[in-house]
């Protein structure tokens, strides 16, 4: 029992303080030396890197934010054994991107770090999310909406292969997180 408690503290905090590491503000402080929460759309994340720094930043961002949540993930594994402490260590990450104890608890909106949980966990749900956003664009022509209806098929595509209910769950939860740091509920209109 108490080593349960050690790992869980252990998971939380490491794959928070990992999640933590957004890869947009270091990236743009790093090669343009300004600070990306007074660039464009104010938020720390990768589209903002792309338009602060164009294609380099946007995918330097992508790589350092799927990377963190990759390592969380991996050293989780190497620690615990359980679905629940992945989706601990997923969930503790999307929190420490969202809510960066160094910049003021102003974050990017965790696309990144969710679409990096599920591809650790479920690679398949990347293939079948891509298919969705097809169909989804391809009928409604409205890319943010797309994109949310493709980030909804995850959990489900888990769901149906019967692979575990547990990350089923938790990658719905990841993306319940998401969607609300979309809205002004997290993010106030003057950060967004």
């Amino acid at each position: 029992m108490i080593d349960d408690v050690w790992t869980v503290l252990m998971v939380m905090i490491f794959s928070y303080t990992l999640g933590s590491v957004t890869g947009a503000y270091y990236v743009v402080k790093y090669i343009a030396k300004e600070d990306i929460r007074k660039k464009g759309s104010g938020n720390v994340g990768a589209t903002n890197a792309g338009r602060a720094l164009g294609k380099k930043g946007f995918l330097l961002t992508i790589a350092i934010d799927a990377g963190k949540a990759w390592a969380a993930l991996y050293l989780t594994d190497l620690l615990s054994e359980g679905d629940y402490f992945l989706i601990l260590s997923a969930v503790c990450v999307l929190i420490g991107h969202l809510f960066p104890i160094q910049l003021g608890f102003h974050g990017g909106k965790g696309v990144v770090v969710y679409l990096a949980s599920a591809l650790y966990m479920e690679p398949i749900t990347i293939a079948v999310m891509a298919i969705t956003m097809g169909i989804a664009y391809g009928g409604l022509r409205k890319y943010r909406f797309s994109g949310f209806i493709s980030m909804a098929s995850i959990p489900v595509t888990v769901w149906v292969i019967g692979d575990s209910f547990i990350i089923s769950a938790g990658l719905l939860l990841l993306l319940f997180i998401v969607l609300i740091s979309h809205t002004n509920f997290i993010m106030p209109k003057h950060r967004r």
